[in-house]
């Protein structure tokens, strides 16, 4: 079982969406907010000031798996913050998401290698605006499938302190390509230089994350004998 999404504060962020060489836009979009404070939290202690984490739904939605992550992340003590990107809310529809995603070129340049979608814009500006809205010191965030580059993207950003991307996949049939420009790389590498590294996870025998992944983000980010992210295989 999982907390039910009604046991989140909505709020409505509006925010820059823009890529390289393209006119910027802006998107709204529902956050889902929980403190692990709230009352329908019972197991939670938070110790210290606000530790926000944006968790990035996947493909198939916020699903009841995505709930229960969110659970675990409330429960040890974290603000989840949870933005509905695209799908229904609180069930899988992996057809139905891919078919709605393919259609949002705007937000999501699935097939592009060597560049960053406008998405993580949009959640960089989410990622200041929880950092400052709580108080907090910096904010974590998980990229999934579908949105694990976007965590690796975001360590560029001041506001971002630590990453887990998880099984990155983007983009779409380019493997051992990156879904990142090359401004970013650099923006995440000196970012990362001077945290710490954030770590990736993949599944041995994922099609989508491959083995020629983990090569392609070593060689961009750990190149020099550092290791800016740390890849597990499990």
């Amino acid at each position: 079982m999982h907390r039910p999404v009604s046991t989140y504060e909505k709020m409505t962020f509006t925010g820059p969406l823009y890529a390289a060489g393209e006119a910027g836009h802006e998107l709204t979009r529902p956050v889902y907010v929980r403190d692990p404070e709230s009352s329908d939290t019972p197991n939670a202690t938070r110790d210290g000031p606000p530790k926000p984490i944006i968790v990035i739904q996947e493909l198939p939605g916020i699903m009841p798996e995505t709930l229960r992550l969110c659970d675990m992340l409330n429960d040890a003590g974290f603000t989840v913050v949870l933005p509905h990107l695209f799908g229904p809310l609180g069930k899988m529809s992996m057809v139905g998401n891919t078919l709605r995603v393919l259609c949002m070129r705007r937000e999501f340049h699935l097939f592009a290698k060597g560049e960053t979608s406008p998405m993580v814009s949009w959640l960089r500006a989410l990622a200041q605006h929880m950092k400052t809205d709580t108080g907090a010191k910096g904010v974590g965030a998980i990229g999934m499938c579908l949105t694990g580059n976007f965590a690796i993207s975001l360590m560029a950003d001041g506001a971002v302190l630590a990453g887990v991307a998880a099984q990155p996949s983007l983009p779409l049939g380019g493997k051992d390509a990156l879904h990142m420009s090359a401004g970013d790389v650099a923006e995440v590498r000196e970012r990362l230089d001077e945290i710490g590294p954030m770590h990736a996870y993949r599944f041995e025998g994922d099609t989508l994350c491959p083995g020629a992944k983990w090569k392609a983000i070593a060689e961009a980010f750990n190149d020099d004998g550092q290791t800016r992210v740390e890849l597990h295989t499990l």
